[in-house]
């Protein structure tokens, strides 16, 4: 069969089979040109090879012979053909094609060009030399129903092609004998296969599938095409409903599919089209939903695409909790909040914003621990950038490839310390996704602004090792070194791609946590929330049960159950704050004592210290180790215990009963500190409950996690509900990286961490002092964040480190924080009132 020159590569759509899989999702190519219609290319019933294109190669390609293979026919041509046109189909390409390797060249039957990062394959400008072309007979073994593709009635191939075929032929049979000593197997009249080749090479392509990855390193992924824009503006009719709208770029079958059809103006139902996965937030349905007003319905062609009803956003949301109750566990409550989300972001952050104290559970602490947990079984969508070691060549494309164009803050874990789960890995993503939902939901930075990121360096996690689900690479963690080299190399490509970026580590190691921030706090806008934003929350609670404890700040002695990344910057933070009331450094140290899991911190425990512990070493224990809790609470006699272990019910009733006895021993009316932090609920260390009762309701009391309030009798048999405080990071972190977006910081520094907790502490309202509250009511979370963003900005303006024009801050001098907060107010998103100006 002669095939014309400038003709297009062609497969079948759809194949089953090892090899078929391989192949039927190759390239999209374009049939003969017009009045030819030589069918493409042949596949018998057994395997066959092909390879990754590279230029200036022949490609080998027929089928194996077979008792059970019938000669070629039309009405087993899976193509779609026309007399007189062009015909089409489109095939993809998976990520394990490029195992396949050419052959050396034997004939001269197909010219393939590799594809480049500036010029696709799909190119119509390719040199008439380079143009692929390749033979195509009958496909006996076809998966696909006759009505997939129109058959086509005629498929004779033309005098002067199959003249040109048989000179080709002639002129390589000698280079074909030569090569006998080769397994091969027998010759079609164009081409040959090597069939144990094939096979070795689909068991690598299934080994390579099944294990993520078979190889250690990989170049710089090549794409076609480079991501696009579209404004929500410009979007109609379905493209509001269903189809990306931030993304002009169509994978590489739906983009070939396009300029071929714009070339020779077939109509789309000559075309197959290759599935486009939108339902995922890297599609997020931006629509209103049902409130659309009739204006919007036909300038936006949605007429008839939505329901005649016209609803208002309460209404939608009052459907959405009502859906939310039907809901039998809190991981399927937040699998519905994630699938709105997906669809209708809108809704999702007014239904948030409007029922925060239900919600934010669900979508952050407790529930997200589970969530991680079940990551890899629950996956649907994407919702994150997922960046593997394994590419790390190719960091930059795969931020670019995010798709909204400006993101301006992002979370990123590496899934080695979960909450209080340990090494998740990959599944750990769910942090960096609740955290960023609540950066828009509190403080109301928009969430196309936002970008979620888990870096995929492997996992110690043997449950996860086993999980045939599991999404990460299944091997052990890289080294240290090796984990620090990819950081360096993300941090630089981050900041490269996105300048104005400020990035949150979360639920890194210890050691790696306070190694990254020591490392990039001084080079990036950056900050560690479990070192800085933990302080920070934990400093405004205690700056105000201080107040209500009744003993002076110059008494107080804490105990902090737990010396790990968290613990120790939640005591620095402490320690600053002592400093600035006018103790020496030393002073303010000596006030706190930190027990891990072999007891007291001191420098001659005789144990090798973590260097973040070294700090915070006791050295006046005269020799003497403590190694429980109990007996540091009866050396110590705190007044204050802060628990950050992790570790559920590790505060027992002796030792609440004995820090209130050493409380009680100053003198009357004095309160005891109880803050158990950890999360979630199943890590904390003791419950509300057991607080209260345990001190007979003297207790100031702040966790981690969300408590019920709690009533109890006194007894004269009155009875008294008790209110818990919770210490969340909610109040400080989205507050801090408004502030610093709004500020355009340089730098995160020291000072405009403690600010924000100074702030906090001084965002209570007169009725939540009256009630003795030590945090803000969590519905008042936004009003904070505001408050924490005005003096975080403020504090980046004494650093030196806003670069906002003096102006503005000369103006906003004169009218005094009212102006500053109401510029503030203007530029946070809100489900409602949303406009250009909140686009930060």
């Amino acid at each position: 069969m002669g095939i014309s020159r400038g003709t297009w590569l062609a497969a079948p759509p759809s194949r089953t089979g090892p090899v078929h899989k391989v192949l039927n999702r190759l390239f999209l190519v374009r049939g003969p040109v017009a009045g030819n219609t030589t069918p493409f290319f042949s596949v018998g019933p057994s395997n066959a090879t092909l390879a990754a294109p590279r230029p200036h190669h022949t490609l080998n390609y027929s089928p194996a012979p077979s008792p059970k293979s019938a000669p070629s026919s039309p009405s087993r041509q899976r193509l779609i053909t026309r007399p007189g046109r062009s015909h089409y189909t489109t095939i993809h390409t998976p990520h394990h094609a490029r195992l396949l390797r050419l052959r050396a060249p034997t004939t001269t039957n197909c010219l393939v060009p590799s594809p480049t990062p500036a010029s696709s394959f799909f190119s119509a400008s390719l040199p008439p030399t380079h143009a692929p072309v390749m033979s195509m007979a009958s496909y006996p073994f076809s998966s696909a129903s006759s009505s997939d593709i129109s058959t086509p009635r005629s498929a004779s191939p033309s005098p002067s092609s199959v003249a040109s075929a048989r000179s080709s032929r002639s002129s390589i049979s000698n280079k074909r004998m030569s090569m006998s000593s080769r397994r091969m197997t027998d010759f079609n009249p164009m081409s040959s296969v090597d069939i144990s080749a094939i096979e070795e090479k689909m068991r690598m392509a299934a080994l390579d599938q099944h294990r993520g990855y078979a190889q250690n390193t990989f170049g710089e992924v090549q794409q076609y095409r480079t991501t696009e824009y579209v404004p929500k503006t410009q979007a109609t009719a379905y493209q509001i409903l269903r189809e990306p709208l931030w993304n002009k770029a169509l994978h590489p079958p739906r983009m070939a599919s396009l300029l071929t059809r714009r070339a020779c103006r077939l109509p789309p139902r000559f075309l197959h089209r290759a599935p486009i996965h939108t339902s995922s937030k890297l599609t997020a349905m931006v629509e209103s939903g049902l409130s659309f007003t009739p204006e919007e319905r036909v300038t936006r062609n949605l007429t008839g695409l939505i329901p005649h009803t016209m609803e208002s956003l309460q209404t939608q949301c009052q459907r959405a909790m009502k859906m939310i109750n039907t809901r039998q566990t809190d991981v399927d409550k937040y699998l519905y909040l994630s699938s709105l989300k997906a669809q209708n972001f809108d809704l999702f952050y007014r239904l948030l914003i409007d029922n925060i104290r239900e919600l934010m559970p669900l979508v952050y602490t407790p529930t997200i621990g589970d969530v991680c947990l079940q990551y890899s079984t629950l996956y649907t969508r994407p919702e994150a950038l997922y960046i593997s070691i394994k590419q790390r060549k190719s960091i930059r494309t795969m931020l670019r490839n995010w798709p909204y164009p400006n993101p301006q803050i992002c979370v990123v874990t590496d899934g080695s310390r979960i909450l209080g789960l340990g090494d998740l890995g990959v599944n750990g993503v769910g942090i960096s996704i609740g955290k960023l939902a609540l950066y828009t939901g509190a403080a109301g930075i928009h969430p196309e602004n936002t970008l979620p990121i888990v870096l995929d360096t492997g996992t110690n996690n043997e449950t996860n090792l086993k999980d045939p689900f599991y999404l990460g690479i299944r091997s052990k963690r890289v080294s240290v070194a090796e984990q620090q080299a990819f950081m360096d190399e993300f941090m630089e490509a981050v900041t490269e791609v996105y300048p104005n970026m400020t990035v949150q580590f979360e639920d890194f190691e210890s050691e790696k946590a306070f190694n990254y921030l020591d490392r990039y706090r001084n080079k990036y806008r950056c900050f560690n929330d479990d070192i800085q934003g933990t302080g920070a929350v934990v400093l405004a609670g205690y700056i105000n049960a201080v107040e209500l404890s009744g003993v002076p700040l110059e008494e107080q002695r804490l105990v902090f159950m737990g010396a790990g990344s968290a613990g120790v910057g939640v005591a620095k933070q402490l320690v600053e704050y002592y400093t600035k009331r006018g103790l020496s450094e030393q002073v303010a140290k000596d006030k706190f004592w930190l027990v891990d899991t072999k007891g007291l911190v001191t420098k001659d425990r005789g144990d090798k210290l973590a260097e973040h512990k070294k700090y915070f070493a006791r050295t006046d224990n005269n020799g003497h180790q403590f190694r429980t809790l109990e007996e540091v609470i009866e050396y110590v006699k705190p007044t204050a215990l802060i628990g950050l272990t992790a570790t559920f019910g590790v505060f027992t009733e002796s030792v609440v009963r004995a820090l209130k006895a050493s409380v009680d021993s100053g003198g009357l009316g004095r309160r005891p500190v109880l803050f158990p932090l950890s999360n979630p609920l199943t890590k904390a260390e003791c419950t509300f409950e057991q607080a209260v009762q345990w001190t007979d309701g003297t207790v100031i009391f702040a966790s981690g996690s969300p408590f019920s309030p709690f009533t109890m009798k006194t007894p004269d048999g009155q009875a008294i509900t008790y209110h818990p405080n919770q210490g969340n990071n909610v109040y400080v972190f989205p507050g801090l990286g408004l502030g610093a977006i709004l500020a355009k910081a340089s730098k995160v520094t020291d000072d405009m961490v403690y600010t924000s907790a100074a702030a906090l502490a001084a965002a209570l309202n007169a009725d939540e002092i009256h009630k003795g509250l030590i945090y803000p009511r969590i519905e008042r979370v936004r009003d904070a964040s505001v408050i924490v963003a005005r003096e975080v900005m403020k504090s980046a303006r004494r650093d030196g480190v806003s670069t906002l024009p003096e102006s503005q801050w000369v103006e906003w001098e004169e009218w005094g924080d009212v102006a500053l907060d109401a510029w503030i107010k203007e530029r946070v998103y809100d489900p409602i009132s949303f406009s250009e100006k909140s686009r930060i």
